[in-house]
Parts: C-alpha cells; sequence; structure tokens
C-alpha cells in the first residue's frame, strides 16, 4: 500500500503542474547555478512515474465509482492496525512512507474497494459460512515441517512413521526457520489464519495425529497437530457477522490470475480515453497484452 500513497503524492503534483506551460512557468527552485521550473518538475516526474502514477489514479476512479465502502468498516479496520502496533504506531506510519494517518486511512480504503472488486462474483455456500463460524470458535496448536517439493515432503512423513523426532526433523529440514526453530511450533491459530489448504488439514486431525504431505502456496507441509481448545474470546453472532465471514471465505478463492482479469475487465468497461499524448496508448497496450495471455479454450 506504500507505493500507491506515494504515487497519488506525486500524480496530485502533476495534475497541477500540467497547467504550466514551459514559456512562463514558474520558478520552483532557485540556486545560484541555476533555476528549476514547474515545467522542468513536471516533465521529469512525468517521465520518472508517470505512467504508473496514472495507472493508480484511473483505477482509483474506476474503483470509486463502482463500489463503496463502509465508513464504519473502513474505522474498524483502521483501529485493528492502531490496536496492533500500539505506541508504535506513528512510527511504523512514517517508515513506511505515509504523511499522516490520513494518507493510510486513503490507502486502506482503496485495498477495501479493490478487495470488493475481487470477491464480488465469487461465490461462498451457506455451508462454507457456517463451518468457518464453528472453527471460528476454536483455536488450534499445531507444529509443521515445510519443504520444497513432494518427494522430500514424502521422506520425511516416512521418517516420522518409523519414529523420528518431529522436533529434530523440523529444525533440520524446514525452510520456515522461524517455526523450524521452534521445532515446527506454530502456536495456537484459529479459522482464517492459515491458508486454506493448511487450515483443512489442521482442523481435521486428531490431537497428536501427523498429516500426510499438504501442499500449498508455500509449499509442502507435514503437519501434526498437538491441543484444541476453546477460542479464547467467542466469536460475534453469526448473524452479525455473516457478511464479514463470507468475504472472508471469499478473498482465499481469489487468485492472482482472476484478480487481473477482473481488474482488467474494470478498465476496459470504463472506456479509458487518455488526452496526455506520451500516455494515450497506455490502457490500450494493456488491453492487448492481457488479450494475448488468455488461453484458447480446448475443444
Amino acid at each position: 500500500m506504500k507505493k500507491l500513497a506515494i504515487a497519488a503524492t506525486i500524480a496530485a503534483g502533476m495534475i497541477t503542474l500540467s497547467a504550466c506551460s514551459s514559456e512562463d512557468s514558474e520558478t520552483v527552485v532557485e540556486t545560484d547555478s541555476g533555476n528549476i521550473t514547474q515545467e522542468e518538475f513536471y516533465e521529469e516526474l512525468k517521465t520518472l512515474s508517470g505512467s504508473s502514477v496514472l495507472e493508480q489514479m484511473v483505477m482509483q476512479t474506476i474503483l470509486e465509482d463502482n463500489y463503496e465502502v463502509d465508513e464504519d468498516q473502513l474505522d474498524e479496520q483502521l483501529q485493528t492496525y492502531k490496536d496492533q502496533y500500539g505506541e508504535q504506531w506513528e512510527t511504523i506510519l512514517q517508515s513506511s512512507g505515509y504523511a499522516d494517518e490520513d494518507a493510510f486511512r486513503e490507502d486502506l480504503k482503496t485495498q477495501l474497494l479493490q478487495q470488493e472488486a475481487l470477491i464480488e462474483d465469487v461465490e461462498v455456500t451457506d455451508e462454507e459460512i457456517e463451518q468457518r463460524y464453528e472453527r471460528m470458535q476454536t483455536e488450534v496448536e499445531a507444529r509443521h515441517i515445510l519443504v520444497a517439493d513432494e518427494a522430500t515432503a514424502t521422506d520425511i512423513k516416512s521418517q516420522l512413521d518409523e519414529g523420528a523426532d518431529f522436533a529434530t526433523l523440523a529444525e533440520e529440514n524446514s525452510t520456515d526457520t522461524a517455526s523450524a526453530a521452534e521445532g515446527g511450533s506454530l502456536g495456537y491459530f484459529t479459522a482464517g489464519d492459515m491458508v486454506a489448504p493448511f487450515e483443512e488439514v489442521a482442523y481435521g486431525l486428531e490431537v497428536d495425529a501427523i498429516s500426510d504431505p499438504v501442499e500449498t502456496v508455500n509449499g509442502w507441509h507435514i503437519i501434526q497437530v498437538t491441543d484444541k481448545r476453546d477460542a479464547e474470546e467467542a466469536p460475534e453472532p453469526l448473524e452479525d457477522i455473516r457478511d464479514d465471514v463470507r468475504d472472508d471465505i471469499a478473498l482465499t478463492k481469489v487468485d492472482e490470475t482472476t484478480s487481473q482479469a477482473k481488474l482488467d475487465q474494470l478498465m476496459e468497461d470504463a472506456n479509458i480515453d487518455v488526452k496526455i499524448e506520451e500516455f494515450e496508448d497506455l490502457f490500450t497496450a494493456e488491453e492487448e497484452t492481457a488479450a494475448e495471455e488468455v488461453p484458447a479454450t480446448e475443444e
């Protein structure tokens, strides 16, 4: 999100500067070695960041026209971040490149708008919602060994079946170095904390049981559940959070390919007409590239 905030700031300057001609452009910096005009500054910004800034601004305009973000939801999300970082909040903002909290809030709004677009057409069943809610009432403690390929995972599972020590194998083999140092321990987690395939297996295992190899976007896991307990905080009644649960599940079903296709379609439907000569083909070129990447339909 940092990149978007910086881009928006630069873009605001570009809009102002573009009204100036080279003949009467106001001087914005004076030095003994020479001056810099608004027009020169604008041209440099346009050269360095023009296309990315323009894309961000156009996408934000399209998202705001097609979707809405509830201000209460936005405030709640913002407060979650503030609670997470506590007294370090202002430091985190500054180190992330935000001028102030309002700049971060604007970025967060854009992220939520994009989220609405991406999950708009994702189907989530009542059964899935009810299962997620049931899992939200339980916390699972587990450890895992993460490796790059199935063959290695299968070999490790065989060693465990023969009595090898889980913690030792995790320390020696797991590519998740943070948990490997703790014998593979991940601590307690609840529904939505882990990627979907991992969660599905972990919640289905009995305590002390060890899974077969499980593939996720991170690699291949061997999972052992070490404890299960009631959640420290019971979730709110399902009728009060059904939409939030539905959205959380929908997000787990969105992948990079479908996400980009959705955003490309929004761009295409917006009939973008760029008036800046240097960028007049910017979105046309993107549409042609997207079309070329669509795989042929098999007969």
